[in-house]
């Protein structure tokens, strides 16, 4: 029998074609609300493992001798217990001793915990920075589709887990069986020296391998941080049809967006027209341009434009202008002056008072309001 497969089971490409356009900013944003970064555990595991042997190397001998203490005090307090159960004490007793030693044990192991979940926190902090998100969390069921398991299993990152297992047997490996060789003499002389001694020296051999096995690990950890920025990277990569989709959506449909554009300069142009009827006069180009200008004190200090427009829309202003009885002045360069520098609405500029004035002067003086 033969199997039929599609190579494009495996493909990394998305809807729209390969994936070569870089991540835009929504698409990072929106991974790092799901939990998606660009973080290597191995990073926080090394560093961890150092700060243990680090704090067990300044903390041993506070360890030991509080270890030591505590014996002590519950060996010395052996006639109590057995005055317990022979009735003679009350179950409170004991229950005061065992709170006792629990409380002297954790002061000795707290500052080993503490240590253990700073680093970790500030690892995760310094890699990824502080923003907390629960999305990891929650159960997906895509995670159950046999499907993308299978091709998880054969992928890239699983090879990766591999060889950071592999390599981290081998390191340890290594590092125990190099360091042990090298201080051989040293072990077989714990049986010629005593109890304390085979103790604090069995804690230095422990310590030292420890750091050993810590500084080999840093080295896989950095290996992995590169490999794990470089493979967020490549994953977060788009199609060009995936920049378009995203563009559309945060910016809207180019299509739509001309439509409203249309929808709202055909309002403005109606507001425009019906506030023409209130002009004083319209400068013209005469064929191109045309300005409808307005003078009121009560609203301006000086003439501002309440319509203007260029070929089509010059042409219904001057229609609408002789409706009106509003007096149409031709002027070409101050038709295009005042087209080009002057919004609807807008003030004439300081530079364009003295030929506005004039036009006006002479409307006025046609109107007899001068």
């Amino acid at each position: 029998m033969i199997l039929e497969y599609n190579l494009q089971f495996f493909a990394k490409d998305g809807p729209g074609g390969e994936k070569t356009e870089e991540p835009t900013s929504k698409k990072l944003e929106d991974a790092r609300k799901e939990g998606q970064v660009a973080k290597s555990r191995e990073i926080t595991n090394a560093f961890e493992l150092l700060a243990v042997f680090v704090i067990l190397k300044v903390w041993v001998g506070y360890m030991g001798e509080s270890f030591v203490g505590i014996f002590r005090n519950l060996y010395s307090q052996i006639p109590e217990y057995i005055k317990m159960y022979d009735g003679y004490l009350p179950n409170a007793t004991f229950d005061t001793i065992f709170f006792q030693t629990m409380v002297r044990m954790l002061i000795m192991i707290v500052p080993v915990l503490l240590v253990g979940f700073l680093i970790a926190f500030l690892c995760d902090v310094v890699q990824v920075k502080w923003k907390p998100t629960g999305k990891p969390l929650q159960p997906k069921f895509s995670k159950l589709n046999p499907v993308n398991g299978f091709k998880r299993i054969f992928s890239a990152n699983s090879l990766m887990e591999l060889f950071k297992s592999i390599a981290k047997i081998a390191i340890i490996v290594y590092a125990v069986y190099s360091y042990l060789s090298k201080n051989a003499p040293s072990i077989f002389l714990l049986y010629d020296i005593s109890l304390n001694q085979a103790i604090a020296q069995i804690g230095d051999l422990v310590i030292n391998l420890g750091f050993r096995i810590s500084i080999f690990y840093m080295i896989i950890a950095i290996v992995d941080f590169v490999y794990q920025k470089i493979k967020f990277k490549n994953d977060m990569k788009m199609t060009k049809q995936e920049v378009k989709d995203e563009y559309k959506n945060q910016e809207g449909d180019p299509q739509i967006k001309s439509k409203q554009k249309a929808r709202m300069q055909e309002a403005s142009r109606r507001r425009m027209m019906q506030k023409l009827p209130e002009a004083d006069v319209v400068i013209t180009n005469p064929t191109h341009y045309a300005v409808a200008i307005k003078y009121d004190p009560e609203v301006y200090d000086a003439p501002f434009v309440i319509a203007k427009g260029a070929d089509y829309l010059a042409q219904k202003i001057k229609e609408t202008a002789r409706e009106n009885n509003i007096e149409i002045v031709e002027n070409k360069p101050l038709a295009r002056m005042l087209y080009a520098n002057v919004d609807v609405g807008g003030i004439v500029p300081p530079e364009l008072y003295q030929a506005v004035a004039e036009v006006l002067a002479f409307v006025y003086h046609l109107k007899g309001k001068v």
